[in-house]
């Protein structure tokens, strides 16, 4: 079992930058997957990038080239870093971090980990 909290949320204009950040404890391996994922109200909840055992990286097509996903190991942290961000990308933002027999599979194809934060609100206005 691994406890994630997010943090780093809050209210953007549309172009500005914003920075979250994933604090996880208990179980935790360096060899598993993690990642960030994020609904909005009345859609489905989104996979928006990832990040493998090995440091390779993923994303959505609608955030490549503005989000940038990263990992500090020593101080068991996920960031993700959102430049040019768009009214689109209004969402409540979770952590998540799947077990290593998956991979990023289950992450990255179906939005779900077996574990994930509460979450944190990102609103970006126009």
């Amino acid at each position: 079992q691994v406890k994630l909290e997010e943090s780093g949320g809050g209210s953007v204009q549309a172009g500005g930058s914003m920075k979250l950040s994933c604090a996880a404890s208990g179980y935790t391996d360096r060899r598993n997957c993690m990642g960030w994922l994020r609904q909005a109200p009345g859609k489905e909840r989104e996979w928006v990038a990832s990040i493998a055992s090995d440091s390779s990286t993923k994303y959505r097509d609608s955030v490549k080239g503005r989000f940038t996903i990263s990992k500090d190991n020593a101080k068991n942290t996920l960031y993700l870093q959102m430049d040019s961000l768009k009214p689109e990308d209004t969402a409540k933002y979770y952590c998540a971090a799947d077990r290593l027999e998956y991979g990023c599979t289950r992450i990255v194809a179906w939005a779900t980990a077996a574990d994930w934060g509460q979450g944190t609100q990102v609103t970006v206005s126009s």
